[in-house]
């Protein structure tokens, strides 16, 4: 049978994944530019050129939308597989992998300007700002915690307590420019400066957490 882009969803109807990710690509797009209350349904299916039925097939309302919407976005540049430790590749390199694909989903525009909308809503609907930690740190957080949990496993590191090490490890790759850059008054790393900072980043973390 022909590769149609679509997958069973239900009893025997399947979900056209290509309006799935029109309808995600509008909603990022109108959550960020008009804001969540200011955000209709009927509004994203306008945006993804599908009706409001296709929307509310594929979700159930505008919070599980905003949910996948984060998730997406956070899986462009930091997949499942990501979190994964092949056999053969040093440590290292997915450590580098991983801090590379952050390191430039966190300095995105939209994830830059997606963050200050949870700062805003988060004052209004607290609801909403777990939704969006849910869906988007939380995830990686576990992610990275599953992965240093094999590594320790493996004894190329010691890592007694691999959900403090993922932490730790995030928040130095955010350090003080994406502060600055959240706050308006600086420019994200880029080329070598970015690659530099990566690289530091998991020096750093391969040195504290040495056997």
């Amino acid at each position: 049978m022909p590769n149609n882009l679509s997958a069973p969803s239900g009893p025997g109807r399947p979900k056209d994944l290509a309006k799935r990710q029109a309808i995600l690509d509008a909603a990022k797009t109108l959550f960020l530019t008009k804001g969540y209350a200011n955000t209709s349904m009927d509004a994203v299916a306008a945006e993804a050129g599908v009706s409001k039925l296709t929307v509310y097939s594929h979700f159930n309302d505008k919070e599980t939308l905003f949910s996948a919407a984060v998730v997406a976005k956070c899986e462009e540049q930091l997949p499942t597989l990501f979190f994964e430790l092949p056999d053969g590749v040093a440590v290292e390199t997915v450590l580098l992998n991983i801090a590379r694909g952050f390191h430039v989903l966190i300095n995105s525009d939209e994830s830059v300007n997606l963050h200050r909308l949870i700062m805003t809503l988060g004052t209004q609907d607290p609801k909403l700002s777990l939704i969006f930690f849910e869906a988007g740190p939380e995830r990686m957080l576990h992610g990275m915690e599953r992965l240093l949990s094999k590594i320790d496993q493996s004894g190329a590191l010691s890592i007694d307590k691999p959900r403090n090490a993922a932490e730790h490890f995030f928040c130095l790759l955010k350090g003080a420019a994406n502060f600055r850059l959240l706050y308006g008054c600086g420019e994200p790393l880029t080329d070598e400066a970015a690659e530099s900072h990566v690289r530091e980043v998991v020096e750093l973390f391969m040195r504290a957490y040495r056997p």
